[in-house]
């Protein structure tokens, strides 16, 4: 695996070495000795499977709050999003500033999520599916969430009037 650190502080886009061969590629997506070497969280307690039938489809920003907190390693595993990451860690060197990458079923791409970062993602082709492992369990009263288009961070999204749960569009402006 590559992993190539970001911008913003903690977070990194980890590629693939495929081993590749007449019958395609062989790749390790996951090493715990690789990602302990990187300083990076190595212990997964779930794995969640997200699948969007619409391009523009939008899921964010969302966050749980500590004890809770998580990291997340997001991958997409048919067809294409664009996955943004906001640091809202008070404290952080890199705070209240984002990226977004593309990941896609082609590039086979992964990023890692820090705790204390909002994450979400928009669709770039219907049919689409995520696959994400997270450090820690789901705490409903620990959630939260920041509004998509929060002015604060000016997130350029790639489709305009994305497809909104009633919850998403709800979130409210980020508050430090």
């Amino acid at each position: 695996m590559k992993f190539t650190q970001t911008e913003l502080a903690g977070a990194w886009i980890i590629d693939l070495e495929p081993l590749k061969d007449s019958r395609g590629f062989f790749s390790r997506s996951f090493c715990q000795k690789e990602f302990a070497q990187h300083g990076l969280q190595t212990v997964y307690v779930q794995t969640n499977t997200s699948w969007n039938e619409k391009r523009g489809t939008l899921r964010g920003m969302h966050y749980q709050r500590p004890p809770h907190a998580e990291v997340k390693l997001v991958r997409c595993t048919r067809g294409a999003i664009y996955d943004v990451i906001i640091d809202l860690r008070p404290g952080s060197p890199t705070y209240s500033k984002w990226i977004g990458v593309e990941l896609t079923a082609e590039n086979r791409r992964t990023l890692y999520v820090p705790e204390g970062f909002g994450h979400g993602y928009q669709t770039l082709a219907p049919d689409t599916e995520a696959f994400y492992m997270v450090s820690a369990f789901y705490a409903p009263g620990a959630e939260g969430g920041v509004r998509w288009n929060d002015p604060r961070f000016n997130i350029r999204w790639p489709v305009p009037d994305p497809v909104l749960s009633p919850k998403d569009a709800a979130h409210p402006d980020f508050v430090s």
